[in-house]
This record gives structure tokens, C-alpha cells and sequence, in this order.
């Protein structure tokens, strides 16, 4: 039986693991070819069925609760390629076949590539001219009308309205990952986040054992300060969760540092200082319960599949799908400080220690 040789007409540029660049990972583990010797295809041949493009910038928390999608993508797209466009593609699982970055590169790659479907979930300019410049069979989520966002079709309508109007946003009962789903065409049925633990990293932590590990995440960010709990209650958070023979870790990053060597001080919370993500995910792994404000570190809890208590003020509820994992906690008072970056009331106040110790208890005792 004569060779087939290989050229470049025998290169199969639709397979899953063709990277164009580099070897193929089967190539460089079997050391096959796209045909064989025998005229045979691959034996890891893996056709792709189409390419599917997501369009998600955002920041870190969006990103991780935006990975429930990628289950759906694969049930209902089996074979489907999926490409991920991202701020933050360190976050991205490794279940999205090609993670681009923000970057001209990346851009100039989108304008040579056709997809079969497009869906863009951000609002932003930039994200929605790409949803119009990119060429996709099919497009999703939201588009630029005249310079300005708009819906594509009536499934992102919903999404859209609540964006613009609070007594719409106020009303409404979906929670982000029905939201998305439904503007994907789709329904939601609790896929849960995609995220790695980083255990494989070798992170080595000093903790006590056979105690319950309590994450309390300290911090908001810069631009949401309406949501911070006062250093006081965080202190005596500490100190009550340590009496009831808990173990409580304080969690955040730079911004929080000095807070929380102080809470350390004056409470006896572990606190080891700030870290990069990776090394902060797998800091949130070993808790066995968070405690914090909407936040990137809510995200990693949940995402991690752990016992969460969370504080919200300015937000609708419903928008936070937290699979059963955890409580959300509100202020005893109604306050008008609906998506305001600066409470006027400072109604985290009434939010009571009382109250999120109670939490802690019973999500510790299930």
C-alpha cells in the first residue's frame, strides 16, 4: 500500500484541535496527521458542527456568572466551537474553545472570521459595534443603532428595559442567568457556574483544622460604597463567629488591606493579606462559608459551590441566582439608594450583626 503524503490540501482546518500556528496537540501526544499514511483521517479527527461567538467584557464577577451559558451552548450546540471575547479572559474555563482578549489583535481576528452565531450580553458601545461589524448567520443580545445600543431581537428586550428604567428593574423577577438565557433563545434549568479551584497550583494554606472556615469578604469596590458594612460590625462579626468556635478569614484585596489588618487586630481573624485571583479563588475554596457584599468575591463563592450569607442594599434580589447555597440579607429599612453609588441613608446601618450571625448558623448546621 502506497503513503499519502502529507500537504497542505490534507490539512483538515475544520477539526476542533487545528490551531494553525502550532502543532496539534494530538500530533504532538500521538503523533498523527491529519491523514494518515493509509489515506485514513485522524483517528482524533473532531469536526467542527460551527463556531459560536460571546461576546462578554465585563468585569471579573460578570464573567464568572456568565459561564453557566457555556453548558447550555454545549447541549444545544453540540460540536459548536465556542470563541469568548473578554476583559478578563484569566476567569474564562477552559470549556470555551478560544479565549480573545480586549486587543486589537483580537478585533482584527473577529473581522476575518465568520461565525454561525453571535451573542453579545453587554450594552456597552464598543461590544455592540462589534456585534454589528462581525459576521454571524445568527445574532443575539444587543446591537448599535445609530450610534446608540439597542436590542437585537425581542428576546433581549426584557434585558434591555430594566437597564433603562428602575421601576422597571425594580419589578422585575428574573434572575441575570434566566435573563441571559432568554435573550440566547434558551431556558435556564440552574446550570451552575464553570470555575477552577486552582488546587492544582499547589496553594498552601495555615488553617486550623475541624474547624468551620468563615470567608468575610470586607469590601465593595471603589465605585459601589453604599454597599460597605461598617468596620465596627465586621469586628464584632469576628469576634461572635470565634466565641461560636468558628474560625473567621478575612478576604479582599489592596483597597481592603489596611481595614482588615486592623479587624485582624482588634477581632483575632486570620487574615493572610491580598493575593492575585488565582491564589484568591483558592482562598475562597477553603471556606466553608462567605460572607460578603455583591461583589467579585460573591461570584467566586458561588462559583466554587460554597455556603454563602449576602449582604445587598442597592440591587433587586432576584437578579442573584444562588442555588440554593446560601441567604441574602437586606437592611431593616427601606431605602431609596436603588443602583446609587452613595447611600444617602448609609442603610447598611440596619443590617444587624444579630441577624448575619443567625445566617452563618443555620448555613453551617445544613
Amino acid at each position: 500500500m502506497g503513503s499519502v503524503a502529507t500537504t497542505v490540501q490534507s490539512v483538515k482546518t475544520d477539526c476542533r484541535w487545528f490551531r494553525g500556528t502550532v502543532p496539534c496537540t494530538p500530533h504532538k501526544k500521538c503523533g498523527v496527521h491529519c491523514v494518515e499514511p493509509d489515506g485514513s483521517d485522524c483517528r482524533l479527527y473532531d469536526k467542527l458542527a460551527g463556531r459560536i461567538l460571546l461576546i462578554k467584557l465585563g468585569a471579573i464577577g460578570d464573567v464568572i456568572r456568565t459561564t453557566p451559558l457555556l453548558h447550555a451552548f454545549r447541549d444545544h450546540y453540540p460540536g459548536s466551537q465556542i470563541w469568548w471575547l473578554t476583559l478578563t479572559p484569566e476567569v474564562v474555563p477552559p470549556a470555551a474553545d478560544v479565549v480573545l482578549p480586549f486587543t486589537p489583535q483580537s478585533m482584527a481576528i473577529l473581522q476575518a472570521t465568520h461565525f454561525d452565531m453571535l451573542v453579545n450580553l453587554d450594552k456597552d458601545p464598543e461590544a455592540c459595534a462589534l456585534a454589528v461589524t462581525t459576521a454571524a448567520s445568527v445574532k443575539k443580545g444587543f446591537t448599535l443603532r445609530d450610534g446608540a445600543p439597542a436590542p437585537i431581537d425581542m428576546h433581549a428586550e426584557h434585558k434591555f428595559l430594566t437597564g433603562l428604567f428602575d421601576d422597571l428593574s425594580r419589578a422585575n423577577t428574573k434572575s441575570y442567568q434566566q435573563e441571559i438565557f432568554e435573550i440566547c433563545g434558551l431556558t435556564f434549568s440552574g446550570e451552575p457556574y464553570v470555575l477552577d479551584n486552582h488546587a492544582a497550583d499547589g496553594y498552601t494554606w495555615k488553617l486550623p483544622r475541624r474547624r468551620k472556615i468563615v470567608g468575610l469578604n470586607t469590601g465593595c469596590g471603589g465605585r459601589w460604597t453604599s454597599r460597605l458594612w461598617a468596620e465596627k460590625n465586621w469586628i464584632s462579626l469576628a469576634r461572635r463567629l470565634k466565641k461560636a468556635g468558628h474560625v473567621p478569614l478575612l478576604l479582599g484585596g489592596e483597597q481592603e488591606h489596611a481595614k482588615n489588618r486592623r479587624i485582624a487586630k482588634e477581632s483575632g481573624a486570620l487574615y493572610f493579606g491580598h493575593f492575585p485571583l488565582r491564589q484568591f479563588i483558592n482562598l475562597v475554596d477553603h471556606c466553608d462559608c462567605v460572607v460578603t457584599a455583591v461583589t467579585m468575591a460573591m461570584h467566586i463563592t458561588i462559583g466554587l459551590r460554597k455556603k454563602i450569607v449576602l449582604f445587598n442594599n442597592t440591587f433587586n434580589a432576584h437578579e442573584f441566582e444562588l442555588y440554593g447555597l446560601g441567604e441574602i440579607l437586606e437592611p431593616e429599612f427601606e431605602c431609596s439608594c436603588y443602583y446609587s453609588p452613595v447611600c444617602p441613608n448609609n442603610c447598611m446601618q440596619y443590617l444587624r450583626v444579630d441577624s448575619v450571625i443567625e445566617s452563618c448558623t443555620r448555613l453551617l448546621r445544613s
